[in-house]
């Protein structure tokens, strides 16, 4: 691995990972909510063995980015295009899970000439969208926190404090909290102790110097993205537990009937911290840009 700060035209810094010694076309990893650059991916071993090269960074106001205050979810295509050019990289695959799924959608949508291949897993759809019961079938504390967002920052803020605080003390408290919310197929994910070593490491990073990521990440999801999903142009490869709670699977319907070149994968049984699992079988095929 190699850690690289970059300099976005507006002059906000974004600390970023490369990993792995590919020299295959890389595919950007965008993490989850929340979450950090030092989350959420395969061993680098892994990635030598399948040939691919991920790059990862702190969206704004997680780890060691500077916050953009008031970002909107299509702000990701210019840092993600603010890290390709510091690394002289033309063209790239993108890869978003859960919270990272929009933002990866957004550098589909407006970064067309540069990217090479979307996946998504297990996303949120625009709070917008029309015909979807947005809510349907999501957990009591995704709900009330996406309410408080609607209602502004200033009900958000101190109903994430707490969770944040307690993730600072012990940053297992977060994995913990959301057992008796999990269905079978998540609490079977986390067994492991691999995974739940990595969600710990993953959100201790995102919240170490404060709590402006999560925050924003919630504000931009519910309100307008800032570009329409209908305007993607290549191909997108959309998974989704059908079991999932978090981002209920509705959503990547939606966005399958929406996106022109939207390849859906439902799978029966599975829920969100299962796209774990399918993680580098997805990196691979977007790297190689495969079929």
């Amino acid at each position: 691995m190699r850690d690289i700060e970059v300099k976005t035209p507006d002059g906000r810094t974004l600390a970023a990972v490369i990993w792995g010694r590919s020299h295959q076309d890389p595919v950007f990893l965008i993490h989850g909510t929340p979450g950090s650059r030092l989350g959420q991916l395969p061993v680098e071993r892994q990635l030598d063995r399948l040939n691919v090269r991920v790059i990862t960074f702190d969206r704004p106001g997680y780890g060691q980015s500077d916050r953009l205050p008031g970002r909107r979810v299509r702000d990701a295509a210019d840092d993600v295009a603010a890290v390709a050019d510091h690394l002289r990289l033309d063209a790239f695959g993108v890869v978003g899970r859960s919270g990272g799924g929009p933002h990866a959608l957004a550098c589909a949508a407006l970064l067309p000439e540069r990217v090479t291949r979307t996946a998504v897993m297990v996303s949120l759809a625009p709070r917008d969208a029309e015909g979807l019961d947005w809510y349907q079938g999501m957990t009591d504390s995704n709900i009330e926190a996406y309410r408080a967002a609607e209602a502004g920052p200033q009900r958000l803020r101190p109903l994430l404090a707490a969770r944040i605080d307690g993730i600072r003390e012990q940053p297992r408290t977060l994995i913990q909290a959301l057992r008796s919310e999990l269905p079978p197929a998540d609490l079977n994910v986390i067994r492991d102790p691999g995974i739940r070593s990595s969600l710990a490491r993953n959100y201790a990073e995102a919240v170490r110097v404060g709590d402006d990521g999560w925050n924003d990440d919630v504000l931009a999801f519910v309100r307008p993205w800032g570009f329409d999903p209908a305007e993607i142009k290549g191909r997108v490869d959309l998974w989704h537990g059908e079991d999932d709670v978090f981002s209920p699977v509705e959503h990547t319907r939606w966005l399958a009937a929406h996106i022109p070149g939207a390849h859906m994968m439902v799978e029966p049984g599975a829920a969100h911290f299962a796209a774990w699992r399918l993680l580098p079988d997805i990196l691979c095929r977007v790297a190689l840009n495969a079929a």
